[in-house]
């Protein structure tokens, strides 16, 4: 490639592994399962494992295949540095192993992810309290804030309900304040959005969505964007300040929660999601316009009583997506008329697969209140604003016309 010039975004990711040498002329990063790594020099393995010198000391810190998503995810991100999981909670879990301590406090959006906010009920009762606000306001996240806050923690786009969180003034307040900026992009995807651009220090993302795309790999990551000033953190251990300032929190990452707690992802796995990575820009493109034309159909029904996307003008943070989204993306939810049944609705569809996962290229529905929301309870449930028949839909790559049809047919019977 040529060095030094600007490629667009699809063109970084494809050509992203010729920058470092390839076995064989390969055209992709092979998988490397070897879990341990030899060296003629005994005193050589010393030096990688002192961190003096760079290379590879076990598979659970490190691999070749491993390392080349994380570039990928680097360059996506327009970061400094990137680690890769085995999920998208390891790499969540991996924030608070690693640089959460007894008594530290989290400010934490209110709207999340269903196993993030479990996630946090557990931080929680092991001793560094977590304050859930309404993020779509900043005021909300500042009068929470204590002189133990060490990190805000937010989502680009909520999940289910859309809520979109006023991330620009929020990293304004956490840059003030020195406190860790952590976004959540699952839902935006890099290629829709760069938190980095609104002063986030970590952005995690679930690679099993969007990234990966094709709902066969698990994985997630945390990318360190370079912004944050690791020396006015208090956590960070006396021995990972042998590295240059900007490297003191992945260090300690890369020790904490990939070397001690062990949430390291597989080479296989990572080859998956790399390759997947090459068409991610083409499937948001298709999946975002299938989704706006899914949800303004929708909207327009009266059988239908709510519909929660950024790209419809009635969306509350509508005007803040157009700013600050290339598209509104594929994940929407809606509310049927009391009186239809979500399940029988569900049951009717013959395209949209009764299922789980986000991001994938077949559309996938799901009954929130009853299955991913249903342990929270609805008390937890209703302050998140999900309603029992509320219906989360991530739109695939099928043609739209034929998903309009599948929705509108279910409707009619």
């Amino acid at each position: 490639m040529n060095n030094g010039k600007k490629f667009g975004f699809t063109t970084t990711i494809l050509h992203s592994d010729r920058q470092k040498p390839i076995e064989h002329g390969s055209l992709h990063k092979p998988i490397h399962t070897a879990v341990a790594y030899s060296y003629r020099d005994a005193r050589e393995l010393a030096q990688v494992f002192q961190g003096k010198k760079p290379g590879y000391r076990y598979g659970r810190q490190g691999n070749p295949t491993i390392n080349a998503l994380e570039d990928k995810i680097t360059r996506m991100e327009d970061g400094m540095a990137t680690l890769c999981f085995s999920t998208g909670m390891a790499a969540i879990g991996a924030v608070v192993q690693a640089l959460l301590r007894n008594g530290d406090h989290v400010v934490s959006s209110s709207f999340l992810f269903g196993n993030t906010n479990s996630l946090w009920q557990t931080v929680n009762l092991q001793g560094m309290p977590v304050s859930f606000v309404d993020a779509t306001r900043v005021d909300n996240v500042e009068r929470a804030i204590t002189s133990a806050t060490r990190m805000v923690f937010v989502e680009t786009i909520a999940n289910p309900r859309t809520q979109i969180a006023d991330l620009a003034r929020i990293g304004e307040l956490c840059r003030e304040r020195g406190i860790l900026y952590v976004v959540d992009n699952t839902m935006t995807s890099p290629y829709l959005f760069r938190p980095k651009q609104v002063g986030a220090s970590l952005v995690l993302n679930a690679l099993t969505k969007s990234i990966g795309g094709h709902g066969n790999a698990l994985g997630g990551s945390l990318t360190d964007t370079g912004l944050f000033d690791w020396t006015r953190y208090p956590n960070i251990a006396d021995n990972y300040k042998r590295f240059a300032p900007a490297q003191w929190g992945i260090a300690q990452l890369r020790a904490k929660a990939l070397r001690d707690f062990g949430g390291a992802l597989g080479p296989e796995a990572a080859h998956h999601l790399a390759v997947g990575s090459e068409t991610m820009a083409l499937r948001i493109e298709r999946e975002s316009a299938s989704a706006l034309a899914l949800a303004n159909m929708l909207n327009a029904d009266e059988r239908v009583a709510a519909v929660y996307y950024p790209g419809l003008p009635s969306h509350p943070q509508h005007r803040l997506a157009t700013e600050l989204f290339r598209a509104y993306g594929g994940l929407f939810s809606f509310e049927l008329n009391t009186g239809i049944d979500c399940f029988d609705y569900l049951n009717r569809l013959q395209l949209a697969i009764s299922a789980s996962n986000l991001g994938d290229t077949r559309t996938l529905v799901i009954p929130v209140a009853h299955t991913i929301y249903h342990e929270m309870g609805p008390e937890r449930r209703a302050s998140m604003g999900i309603a029992e028949s509320l219906i989360r839909v991530s739109v695939g790559i099928e043609d739209t016309e034929d998903l309009l049809d599948d929705f509108r047919q279910a409707l009619e019977q």
